[in-house]
């Protein structure tokens, strides 16, 4: 990989370990805490957070029409997801033996707490799992098309790609023509027990 493009990367990393510094920093000022591996909030901030919630029923009566409307569309999505997550798995756990690519975990991607927010009623809790279960398996799909396209092309595009996923910067430039098939091994190798996509 080209040196600016390797130092640059570094930046990159550096900044978003600067980014999880402050967020767990802004987690303590907030006064929440892990007791024995779950969610803790000081009693006076729990107290505080209930006086907050909003009641299901006038949540319910306040909404605009047309977001009860809409939901049903939101909801439905629930079938593709599922069936999108079934075959990504077993694709993942037929394939990558086979092709000597470490599995991507499934724990990394999928985070369930906002439920232990008592500011939260009921129908904002199942919206936040909702969105935890959608937004994480995005993020598990795209991990596994990820390591997917280093192991079968590992080419960069000629144009620019919006969103590409982490790994997209240290792949072969295109048309670098010049030792691709050694490069190519040198990437599935990667893959073996590599599991952190910023490396």
């Amino acid at each position: 990989m080209d040196t600016i493009i390797a130092d640059l990367t570094a930046k990159i990393r550096s900044l978003e370990a600067e980014l999880d510094a402050e967020m767990t920093k802004r987690r303590a000022e907030l006064r929440v805490g892990l007791e024995q591996g779950r969610i803790a909030f000081e009693k006076e901030l729990l107290r505080r957070h209930r006086e907050l919630k909003t009641a299901l029923a006038p949540y319910i009566w306040n909404a605009r029409p047309l977001v009860i409307l809409t939901a049903p569309f939101i909801y439905a999505l629930i079938v593709p997801l599922l069936l999108l997550d079934l075959c990504v798995s077993v694709y993942q756990m037929v394939c990558f033996p086979v092709y000597g690519i470490a599995k991507v975990q499934r724990a990394e991607y999928f985070v369930f707490d906002r439920h232990h927010l008592a500011y939260l009623n009921a129908l904002e809790k199942l919206n936040c799992a909702y969105c935890s279960y959608a937004n994480g398996l995005i993020a598990y799909v795209r991990e596994i098309a990820a390591r997917t396209e280093q192991y079968w092309c590992p080419i960069k595009h000629a144009r620019r790609v919006a969103g590409a996923h982490p790994r997209y910067v240290m792949f072969d430039d295109y048309g670098n023509a010049e030792g691709y098939q050694e490069r190519l091994a040198e990437f599935r190798e990667k893959l073996a027990g590599e599991t952190d996509p910023q490396k």
